[in-house]
């Protein structure tokens, strides 16, 4: 099922695609937000697909605002989780890998009020120094837990969707030299959608180290392809980041974990590899990233300020 939220009369809307319409579920069956449906999942999620079944009316799907699924994540983290974009990204600055990458997967909390859907992106003039994107996906917790176990992590997945970690590299990198952050370098604007898709329509690779998602990841910039991935190079799997981020902590229904960038992801990556020349996101770029079956998430930048 693609669960999304969008905008009608300046307020945020339940909604699920089915063939290429928008079904309002709030107006179908009283549904408050995409996130009551995950928070109330076991109930929900059936009454959607019978009512789905009825052939109930919808909006051509060109024809609506999309947000962010989740417009205010409970929480949101961000992991690091693909070795080719973190050995690339090192040797490009001259630095040996780091050893402790193999040892635990590891994350950062970013602005879960920052998020945003399709669309623009405002940014101020500071974010422009160096400002790139970053090919990603996302899990959506579904269910409250605590010292998962990856082998078991799974089913506390609720769907997954695409997510650009916009990044303005200028702020990141003189903060990180505190050995704190990213915090100014990231705060300003996640951009998660179109739609969060229900896992029971994946087909996960499963392995001793919780599933594997074998998608095709690209990104474009003004229609020109820069990367190309795949979610299944993932070093780390969603189940073992579950389990490190819930040591010792709940983890709730709608809190958004990142994969973190998929090799070739991002300019940092391809400039210091000489794919790409110097390449910064400007104002009036658009910003085009699509994950096979998790739909096509599109943003254009615009300088705020």
């Amino acid at each position: 099922m693609k669960l999304v939220t969008f905008e009608e009369g300046g307020r945020a809307r339940p909604g699920a695609i089915a063939s290429d319409q928008v079904v309002d579920l709030q107006a179908a069956l009283g549904v408050e937000s995409v996130l009551a449906i995950v928070e109330r999942s076991e109930e929900l999620l059936p009454a959607i697909r019978e009512a789905l079944k009825k052939d109930l009316p919808g909006r051509p799907l060109p024809s609506v605002k999309l947000l962010a699924p989740i417009p205010r994540p409970p929480s949101m983290r961000d992991g690091y989780a693909f070795r080719q974009h973190v050995e690339t990204a090192r040797r490009n600055r001259g630095l040996e890998m780091i050893p402790e990458f193999d040892q635990f997967p590891v994350f950062y909390f970013t602005n879960h009020q920052a998020v945003v859907g399709p669309g623009d992106v405002r940014v101020m003039p500071r974010h422009l120094e160096k400002l790139d994107f970053e090919l990603e996906a996302a899990i959506v917790v579904g269910r409250r837990g605590r010292n998962l176990k990856a082998s078991e992590a799974d089913a506390y997945i609720f769907g997954l969707t695409i997510m650009n970690d916009l990044s303005a590299r200028v702020l990141q990198m003189d903060e990180m030299k505190l050995s704190l952050g990213p915090a100014k370098g990231k705060d300003f604007a996640t951009a998660l959608g179109p739609y969060l898709l229900t896992l029971d329509e994946l087909e996960p690779k499963k392995g001793p180290n919780g599933n594997s998602y074998p998608l095709a990841m690209r990104a474009f910039v003004n229609g020109v392809q820069v990367s190309a991935g795949n979610l299944g190079d993932m070093n780390w799997t969603f189940a073992q980041i579950l389990e490190r981020a819930s040591y010792g902590v709940d983890l709730f229904p709608g809190d958004v974990i990142g994969s973190g960038t998929v090799g070739t992801g991002c300019f940092l990556e391809l400039n210091g590899s000489g794919i790409t020349k110097n390449q910064w996101l400007q104002p009036g770029d658009v910003v085009t990233l699509e994950i096979d079956q998790l739909g096509k998430l599109e943003n254009r930048i615009v300088a705020d300020g």
